[in-house]
């Protein structure tokens, strides 16, 4: 019996979840999405509080969910407006750790069940690391059920004080009619993007501090000794914007920063690499979104991405510029390899979860923890 068909056998009316997301990186963003368009199929009434800049990414709304706007801020009025919002949940369930504090501040007092989606380890050094540890653990005490996306994240759930941490991996929706869009072909971004003859490079990440842009921008500079000459293009926007642009034109580097994108999928699938230089996701978006689309990557041995691409990708030790270097000019030389990563890369892509396996373990935990109790 599916999870909606039970609550209906046990006399209940429509289920009602809250789903609270706080600023919101691309994967989690994506899953909550995912989740609420899944859900809502499935009979159960979703309402995603988050910054209205998520919605507008997003649309929440467009897959039938109902949006309201919490800024990400935990003070007190952003927690009561979280507060007002959970009033008549059923089963409330946090995205990521700031937004799963909010949650943990508004249910204070609740019986209302909470569950927690760890999507990535948060990196902090000092005594920011510090208070993140503190942040962690009230979360974790707090929580109904903690969701790990990696088996580290449940590992590290569990030493904070969890009473019931699991794994649960997301999925990343993959369109129905593939990558290549049928009106704009890998041949016409291609051409668009200045890469007829030469090899396209991509990676796709906010211009922040932590992302490993630097170490791309210095690989850059031993591929332009290359022939052609690849050229690397970054779909991504962020305050390292200017500072970036300037050393591409100060040393000439073959790179071109495009900016926020919302055709990043038509471009990966035109590209002959795709670049991961640094990733503390626990499911890089797009190191799936490449596997799924047979583009080779190379990557950072970082985060939950050994363990997510397993042997189907190229995996380099972190901040290693030199091997990271040297592994793209291999690859660009090694056709083989290449074609070798691409079925390797589909065969692992098939052992991921689906966006349905992904809503029918959640929607389990939701039954689970709102089943009525048999009386005693």
């Amino acid at each position: 019996m599916s999870p909606v068909s039970s609550h209906v056998s046990h006399g209940q009316s429509t289920l009602r979840t809250v789903q609270v997301l706080g600023g919101g990186n691309a994967g989690s963003s994506a899953h909550v999405r995912s989740l609420a368009a899944g859900l809502v199929a499935r009979g159960v009434r979703v309402t995603v509080c988050a910054p209205a800049e998520a919605d507008r990414a997003y649309s929440f709304t467009g897959v039938g969910a109902q949006h309201v706007h919490v800024p990400r801020s935990s003070d007190p009025v952003s927690v009561a407006a979280l507060r007002t919002v959970c009033a008549d949940a059923d089963l409330v369930h946090a995205h990521g750790l700031h937004a799963s504090f909010r949650a943990v501040l508004a249910l204070s007092g609740r019986s209302t069940p909470l569950v927690v989606t760890w999507h990535n380890h948060v990196h902090a050094e000092g005594a920011r690391a510090h208070l993140m540890r503190l942040l962690e653990r009230r979360v974790v005490k707090a929580a109904t059920v903690v969701l790990g996306t990696t088996s580290e994240l449940v590992d590290r759930a569990r030493g904070r004080g969890a009473r019931d941490a699991r794994l649960a991996a997301v999925a990343v929706p993959r369109p129905t009619a593939g990558y290549e869009h049928p009106d704009r072909p890998c041949s016409k971004v291609r051409a668009e993007l200045g890469a007829i003859d030469r090899p396209l490079l991509i990676a796709v990440a906010s211009l922040d501090p932590g992302r490993g842009h630097e170490l791309l921008l210095d690989a850059a500079r031993a591929w332009r000794l290359m022939e052609p000459v690849p050229l690397l293009v970054v779909a991504g926007e962020g305050p390292l914007r200017a500072e970036f642009q300037r050393r591409i034109e100060d040393e000439e580097l073959p790179v071109r920063l495009l900016g926020r994108r919302d055709d990043v999928r038509e471009l990966l699938a035109a590209a002959d690499l795709a670049l991961l230089p640094r990733s503390w996701e626990a499911r890089s978006v797009l190191a799936q979104e490449a596997l799924h689309a047979r583009v080779p990557l190379v990557a950072a041995r970082t985060g939950g991405v050994p363990e997510l691409v397993g042997d189907a990708a190229e995996l380099v030790p972190d901040q290693d510029v030199d091997a990271f270097t040297g592994a793209v000019i291999r690859l660009l030389g090694d056709p083989e390899r290449r074609e070798a990563l691409r079925d390797m890369g589909t065969r692992q892509a098939a052992t991921w979860p689906t966006e349905d396996d992904t809503v029918a373990q959640v929607l389990s935990v939701y039954d689970e923890l709102t089943r009525p109790r048999p009386l005693t």
